[in-house]
């Protein structure tokens, strides 16, 4: 039998009209998971081992940047940052790392310092707040983030290092203070500014308004090769959406963090951003270690992973519906992996090193006890398959593999009889 072309099995409305066109330039992912990941006051923050862990899993990902931490915070932020930059250049990594810092030398000197200890550069993520709501609670004027933005960009350049000038709070800033901000900056020396939805204010729309701005703004200096990052949270829940509205509207990096771990509700989610990137067709970075990544931070950050998660979650490949899971068995009766895998999934789980599972519950067909049996090399035979069907359906919930092998095994000693 032919298999037919996916374009004719899926009409694709996401390709129709007018589509964000992908940019012409290679997407850079910036991960912040280490720094602005763990100021969540319900993260844990991971021993220096396995911090490292999930650095080379950041490699491995292809993400090409990595915030390290703010050193100037206290010793252990400190150690720990020496500890990931030796880390880097040891091994040699292909990943760039960067550091916060506030627009004040005693936090800028640390990252200076970590940087002459191990031999490599050090990008300087010095930040200061842009808003007129920051402005008035802090009592500061723009004259004065003005003065204190071109000592604190002058300063790192003078040191040999590249700035990334960050402006807390973006979205929520005037046009004219934002030109003022990123130009001052440019002129001294950064040559990578970034966007900031620090309270998850925006909407995509209000992304492209303001990227667009900033492009232009960038492109007055006459400085060329100045990059622009986008850095949001989600408070709003529009973080991934944002992220891909960024891009398309002309920024060069993403910044996000593993599970979307961070303050109050968290940051863009670097996983759900690389999954929509991959289906997208913007980066070929090779996926498959993208759950090990969420695995890893979500055990040593101590933050539990909801089942409903997209890719990573223990359902988002189960079923344990019948007409789902009927389908996803003709499906994959037809022949082919590529229709059983998005038959009933928007995204496909072998990109991503999963599978799809069919399971067993009060929702499912005899077709489910069959494919489950057969799976595990059991015969199907009908009494045994009614026996499991049964209870399912006078169960509260999904069978697990222990409850499903408890009755196959008193079946087959004969003490079904027995059983309530």
């Amino acid at each position: 039998m032919t298999i037919p072309d996916g374009h004719e099995l899926i009409y694709d409305w996401n390709l129709q009209g007018e589509v964000p066109k992908p940019p012409s330039k290679s997407i850079e992912l910036n991960d912040e998971t280490l720094r602005d990941g763990i100021q969540s006051p319900s993260i844990t923050d991971p021993k220096i081992e396995q911090k490292i862990q999930i650095l080379h899993l950041m490699e491995e990902l292809g993400i090409r940047g990595v915030n390290l931490g703010l050193p100037g915070a206290g010793e252990r932020q400190r150690s720990d940052v020496l500890a990931l930059a030796r880390e880097i250049a040891n091994c040699k990594l292909k990943i760039k790392p960067n550091c916060a810092a506030r627009t004040l030398k005693q936090d800028i000197d640390p990252v200076i310092e970590v940087s002459q200890k191990v031999g490599i550069p050090i990008e300087v993520a010095t930040f200061i707040g842009s808003s007129p709501i920051r402005q008035y609670t802090e009592g500061w004027t723009l004259d004065k983030l003005l003065k204190l933005t071109e000592e604190a960009v002058t300063y790192v350049v003078e040191h040999d290092l590249p700035v990334m000038y960050v402006t807390e709070d973006t979205t929520r800033s005037n046009p004219d203070a934002v030109k003022k901000l990123y130009s001052t900056a440019i002129g001294c020396g950064a040559r990578r500014i970034c966007v900031c939805d620090t309270v998850g204010h925006t909407t995509p729309h209000g992304v492209g308004q303001l990227v667009s701005h900033v492009v232009q703004v960038v492109n007055q200096t006459g400085v060329p090769k100045v990059k622009i990052d986008w850095h949001g949270h989600r408070d709003r829940g529009f973080s991934a959406c944002n992220a891909v509205a960024a891009l398309a509207a002309g920024a060069d990096r993403i910044h996000a963090t593993a599970l979307g771990i961070g303050e109050r509700v968290g940051n863009a989610a670097m996983d759900i951003i690389i999954m929509n990137l991959k289906l997208l067709g913007w980066i070929d970075n090779d996926v498959s270690k993208l759950a090990e990544y969420c695995y890893l931070v979500s055990r040593t950050c101590k933050v539990p992973i909801p089942p409903n998660y997209p890719v990573v979650g223990k359902d988002a490949f189960r079923t344990g519906t019948g007409v789902h899971a009927a389908a996803v068995i003709k499906a994959e009766r037809k022949g082919h992996a590529w229709l059983a895998d998005r038959i009933y999934s928007g995204v496909p789980a072998g990109m991503f090193g999963m599978e799809q599972i069919i399971e067993i519950g009060p929702m499912s067909g005899e077709s489910n006890v069959i494919y489950w049996l057969e799976r595990r090399a059991y015969q199907p035979k009908p009494e045994l398959v009614k026996k499991i069907f049964d209870s399912a359906k006078k169960s509260d919930h999904t069978l697990t593999d222990l409850e499903i092998y408890e009755i196959i095994e008193a079946y087959e000693s004969g003490k079904w009889h027995n059983r309530s």
